[in-house]
């Protein structure tokens, strides 16, 4: 059998990519479809790899989900660690979002 997920670098990755498990497993939670995964991330390469890497995450929760939270708190502490964006950049990344509407996914 194919392996379609593998860990390295202290992360969990699509095999052959370098697009985290953690991106699939946030879609799916969310109700994107494999089919829709697929379209977000075509260098997955085929419905089967976004299959297999479903079925990592369903057939390994209990590990998948501590290593998503623990992602979340190195996240928030690199958050928490940064300097606020300057008023005028942050209203200029405002507008440009504005201007480009919302992001399908």
């Amino acid at each position: 059998m194919q392996d379609y997920v593998e860990q390295r670098e202290a992360g969990y990755y699509v095999a052959g990519t370098r697009i985290a498990l953690d991106r699939l497993v946030h879609l799916f939670q969310n109700g994107a479809s494999p089919e829709t995964i697929l379209r977000s991330f075509p260098l997955i390469g085929s419905l089967e790899r976004v299959y297999g890497a479903i079925t990592f995450y369903l057939a390994n929760k209990e590990v998948v989900e501590a290593y998503l939270t623990e992602q979340d708190r190195l996240w928030a502490e690199a958050e928490a660690c940064q300097s606020p964006l300057p008023a005028s950049l942050t209203e200029k990344l405002r507008r440009a979002t504005e201007e480009v509407g919302p992001r399908q996914v």
